[in-house]
C-alpha cells in the first residue's frame, strides 16, 4: 500500500468493466482511445515492443525492504508494472504497480522527470503498464518506493480495471473474465500460485523416487482407462473416430511393459459429463506406475505427495477441512468400503451376497438402481449415498468390488473384492489406485464384461482394448499404479469449495454478447 488513501478509483462505475447501456464505459473507452490517437500523432508508440527490466518488484523488496525511512540510495533500478494506484500532489505523483511478485510505490517528482514527462504520468490511467528508470528510495514513512528519472508508456489499458475494492461482483463474470479478476483479485492469484507449487511439488517428489515424466496421446482409439463418457471426434484423413482420453492409465501401462518401471504423466482429461463445483469437462490428472509394487506402495507415496505439497506451497502440513485441524502428516486412515456401506445401512454387505437381497438394501435407502447392475456396483452406491460426504480427514477407501474395478488385481484374501483404494478428503474423491491387473487372460475376462455392459446401456463402460491386451501377453511385471485429481488437490490445499477456483478458465455456459 502506498504512503496515500486509495487513489483516483476505477475510470468505470460499472464493476464489471460491462456497460452495455454505454454511458460510462463506452465515454471511458473513447476517451482512453483518443489518448492511444494522441499518443501516435505525437510520433509516440503507446504499445511498444519490449522493455529491459533489471529487477522484479519483488526483488526490490527482498534487497530493500529493511531501508530505513527517508533514505534515498543510488542503486539504479529498471522495473515494469501495471499502474493499480495513483494520486496526484501537485508536483508529486504517487503510484503504485504491480508485476506477477509484489507491488512497489512510485515517487515521481516533477522536478526529476521534468514538466513534459511529469505531464505524460499524470495522463495516465489505472491498469495501464509502464517501465521505470529509477533509483530505490524509502518515503519518511518508511514506504519503499522507487523515485523514476523516466516513466514509458508500455501498454495503454483502453478498457478501465474493475472497481479494486469490489472486484468482481458477478461469480461467473469472474471466471469468463479470469484476466480481470487476476488483476483484482488478490485470492485468485493466491489460489493459483498455490496449485501452480503443488505441481512443482509433486514433480520433486517424483523425481526423488526415480519416475520418469512422459506424455501419451490425447486422441484414443478405444475409450479405456476409466469408466467416463468421452468426447468424440473424427480423423478425416485416416477416416476413424477417436476420443479425447478420459484417463492416461491404459498407455502409461504399456510404457512399464516396455520396461520404463517408474512414470508418470500430469495429464490434461476430457470427461463429457455434467459440471458442478467438483467436475470440470476438462481437468488435470497425475498418474504414475510403479513396477515391483502394489496398491500399499502408492498409497505410501500419496501421502507423500498430498503431504509435501502441502508444506511446500503452504509452508505447513495442518489444515481446517471440513471445520476442523486436520495434520497431514499423521498417518492416513485405511477402510474398506463394504464395511462404511455396512455401517451406513445397517446391512452386512458383501458382493457375493444375492443380487435380490442387495437391491432390497438399495430400495429400503432410496438409491437408484439400474437393471444390469451387479452387488458391487450397488455397494458403492450406498457408499455413496450413506458414508462419503461423512469422510473429512484423510482416508483411504479401500476394497472395492470387481464389478467396478476392470483394470484392479482380485485382493488376494478376497475374491469378490480388488486391491483399489480410493482417498476421499471432506467429502470429496482425491486419488484412486490399485495394484494392477496384469494377468491377459483376466482383463480380456474383464474388458468382455466391460463391453457386454455397455452393449446393455452403460455409456461409461469401457470395451475391448486388443493393443492393450496384446501388451499385456509381452508381461507386466507386479505393478501399482495412481491417479490423483490435481485440480482437487489445489482445492484442498486453497481452501476452497468450487473446482472453478482453481481452474484458470473453466468450461461455462456461452456468453451472449
Amino acid at each position: 500500500m502506498s504512503d496515500e488513501s486509495p487513489a483516483n478509483g476505477p475510470s468505470s462505475d460499472d464493476p464489471t468493466g460491462d456497460d452495455p447501456a454505454g454511458s460510462g464505459l463506452e465515454a471511458e473507452k473513447l476517451r482512453r482511445l483518443q489518448q492511444v490517437d494522441d499518443l501516435r500523432a505525437a510520433g509516440q508508440n503507446p504499445y511498444p515492443y519490449r522493455f529491459d527490466r533489471t529487477h522484479t518488484l519483488g526483488d526490490i523488496r527482498a534487497e530493500w525492504g529493511e531501508l530505513e525511512p527517508g533514505t534515498e540510495t543510488e542503486h539504479a533500478v529498471s522495473v515494469a508494472g501495471r499502474i493499480m494506484l495513483k494520486r496526484d500532489s501537485g508536483k508529486l505523483i504517487f503510484a503504485t504497480i504491480r508485476d506477477r511478485t509484489d507491488e512497489v510505490q512510485l515517487f515521481i517528482s516533477k522536478a526529476v522527470v521534468g514538466d513534459d514527462e511529469f505531464a505524460a504520468v499524470k495522463a495516465l490511467d489505472l491498469g495501464d503498464w509502464v517501465g521505470v528508470d529509477g533509483t530505490v528510495m524509502t518515503t519518511r514513512k518508511g514506504e519503499l518506493s522507487v523515485k523514476p528519472e523516466r516513466v514509458e508508456l508500455l501498454s495503454k489499458a483502453v478498457r478501465p480495471l474493475p472497481d479494486k475494492w469490489h472486484g468482481l461482483s458477478d461469480v461467473d463474470t469472474r471466471f469468463r473474465q479470469r484476466y480481470a479478476d487476476l488483476i483484482v483479485n488478490a485470492d485468485a492469484r493466491r489460489n493459483f500460485e498455490i496449485r501452480h507449487e503443488t505441481v512443482a511439488s509433486f514433480r520433486r517428489t517424483l523425481a526423488t523416487h526415480g519416475f520418469i515424466e512422459v506424455e501419451t496421446p490425447v486422441l484414443h482409439p478405444e475409450v479405456g482407462g476409466a469408466h467416463a463418457r468421452p468426447f468424440t471426434t473424427h480423423h478425416n484423413a485416416l477416416d476413424m473416430p477417436l476420443y479425447l482420453r478420459i484417463a492416461v492409465e491404459l498407455y502409461l501401462k504399456r510404457l512399464i511393459v516396455g520396461g520404463m518401471e517408474r512414470v508418470y504423466e500430469i495429464a490434461r482429461t476430457f470427461r463429457n459429463e455434467g459440471v458442478s463445483t467438483r467436475h470440470n469437462p476438462e481437468f488435470t490428472m497425475m498418474e504414475l506406475y510403479q513396477a515391483f509394487g502394489d496398491w500399499n506402495d502408492v498409497m505410501d507415496i500419496t501421502e507423500e505427495l498430498i503431504t509435501t505439497a502441502a508444506r511446500d506451497a503452504l509452508g505447513t502440513t495442518e489444515l481446517e477441512i471440513g471445520g476442523q485441524q486436520i495434520e497431514l502428516a499423521d498417518p492416513w486412515p485405511r477402510k474398506r468400503m463394504v464395511d462404511y456401506a455396512s455401517e451406513g445401512t445397517g446391512v452386512d454387505l458383501h458382493p457375493s451376497m444375492p443380487i435380490d437381497d442387495i437391491r432390497k438394501v438399495a430400495a429400503d435407502h432410496d438409491v437408484f438402481v439400474e437393471s444390469y447392475w451387479g452387488p458391487g456396483k450397488i455397494i458403492e452406491e450406498l457408499f455413496e449415498k450413506t458414508a462419503e460426504a461423512d469422510i473429512v480427514r484423510p482416508t483411504f477407501v479401500t476394497g472395492h468390488p470387481v464389478e467396478i474395478s476392470p483394470l484392479a488385481r482380485v485382493d488376494r484374501n478376497d475374491p469378490h473384492l480388488t486391491e483399489r483404494f480410493e482417498l476421499f478428503v471432506d467429502g470429496r474423491e482425491l486419488a484412486n489406485g490399485y495394484s494392477e491387473l496384469n494377468d491377459p487372460v483376466e482383463q480380456r475376462a474383464r474388458f468382455e464384461d466391460e463391453q457386454a455392459a455397455k452393449e446393455a446401456g452403460n455409456d461409461e463402460a469401457g470395451t475391448v482394448d486388443e493393443d492393450y491386451l496384446r501388451a499385456l501377453e509381452y508381461g507386466m511385471p507386479p505393478t501399482g499404479g495412481l491417479g490423483i485429481g490435481i485440480d482437487r488437490v489445489a482445492m484442498l490445499l486453497a481452501g476452497v469449495d468450487s473446482i472453478k477456483e482453481v481452474i484458470l478458465f473453466p468450461t461455462l455456459r456461452p456468453e451472449v454478447f
